[in-house]
């Protein structure tokens, strides 16, 4: 319960309308490319690949300043940059949660297909937050 405190806190000074500016734009340019070349636009793609950003954009520039914001915000963030497997968990479950209806009303695969390519999909944004975040532990030392 603790951990899931800490990593909302750190969460909590994320840059939320970068993240969805960016999301946005990869989920639309995705689908657009599907448009533009040989072969069907698939929109469950395009959001999936569009959550994914949202959320590793979120979760990345919200632990990127550790030395910024109010003094709960700072020890969260060094927190998270001390234990980034535990931190992208976080960011992973919240990326599987948006996959889900995507792949459950759009995709139309079933309530257990749906659950297992979210599940995925949020592996993915975990496994590329953790390496980052651990890419960026140097941060955590120097303060």
């Amino acid at each position: 319960m603790d951990e899931m405190s800490l990593a909302g806190a750190a969460l909590r000074g994320a840059p939320w309308r970068a993240a969805a500016t960016s999301g946005g734009a990869v989920a639309a340019t995705s689908f657009l490319l599907g448009v533009i070349l040989p072969g069907p636009a698939d929109l469950t793609w395009a959001l999936c690949a569009g959550i994914t950003v949202f959320a590793l954009v979120a979760a990345i520039g919200a632990i990127s300043k550790p030395d910024v914001g109010d003094r709960v915000t700072r020890q969260a963030r060094l927190w998270a940059l001390r234990h980034p497997w535990r931190f992208s968990l976080y960011p992973g479950l919240g990326a599987a949660a948006l996959m889900y209806p995507v792949q459950l009303v759009i995709d139309r695969e079933g309530v257990f297909g749906s659950a297992w390519d979210a599940l995925w999909g949020g592996a993915v944004v975990l496994l590329i937050t953790a390496v980052l975040t651990f890419s960026m532990r140097g941060r955590a030392k120097a303060q």
